[in-house]
This record gives C-alpha cells, sequence and structure tokens, in this order.
C-alpha cells in the first residue's frame, strides 16, 4: 500500500496528465478526521473533469489505492473522487468561484501548485 505522501503526488500527476489546472493541496487533518487531505483542481468543460476524475480514479485504482466513491460524474460541473485520505475536487473554474473550498477551508495549510513550481 502507499504511503499518503506517495498518494497525494499521484493525485497531482493524474490531474496534470488530463491538463487540470490551478491545483491546490490543502491538509486538513487538524480541521477533520474524515479525510487528511483536499486537492481541488479546476478544469475547462464538464467534459474535461470528468475525463480528470477518470483518470484520477484508474491511475490510483492501479497502484492498489481503493476507491470509497465519486459524485457529480453526472453533471461534471464538480465532480467528486473520494480516496479516503484524500478527497479529489475537480470543478469548473465558475463553480469553484461559486463554493470558494480554499476560503471555507481557509485554516487548512493550502498550497497552490503553479506551473513550473515544485510539486507540493
Amino acid at each position: 500500500m502507499l504511503e499518503l505522501e506517495e498518494i497525494k503526488l499521484a493525485v497531482i500527476d493524474a490531474l496534470e496528465d488530463i491538463k487540470a489546472f490551478d491545483i491546490t493541496v490543502m491538509d486538513v487533518r487538524k480541521m477533520t478526521s474524515m479525510t487528511s487531505y483536499m486537492i481541488v483542481a479546476s478544469a475547462n468543460s464538464s467534459r474535461q473533469a470528468k475525463a480528470v476524475a477518470d483518470n484520477v480514479r484508474e491511475k490510483l485504482k492501479e497502484k492498489g489505492v481503493p476507491l470509497r466513491g465519486t459524485e457529480g460524474e453526472k453533471e461534471g460541473e464538480w465532480v467528486l473522487v473520494d480516496l479516503g485520505d484524500i478527497v479529489v475536487h475537480v470543478m469548473l473554474p465558475t463553480t469553484r468561484a461559486y463554493y470558494n473550498l480554499e476560503q471555507l477551508w481557509g485554516a487548512a495549510d493550502a498550497r497552490r501548485k503553479t506551473p513550473g513550481a515544485a510539486t507540493a
């Protein structure tokens, strides 16, 4: 079984494979016992959001990480992939701006991954 850090990096790689952007990794361990990290990423369309979520599921399944569930695939504006210790949110920019999860979980240790920056 992969370590938490390895799972986090594998999720980021899977997001980047399908060109998700504006990836933010939030350490929420001090705020909730439900999960350790929330990773939020943007997609340009609902089709891309679904493809990104599918890729996260497939890549992590290949690595033996169990999937707890997926929500929102029908609409595609906000697709959630629950990997237990990591919850991944793939959102359209307008949906992401509206719900503003980063502010909602503002006390979390949030790190925004920008192109060319070291992986969070």
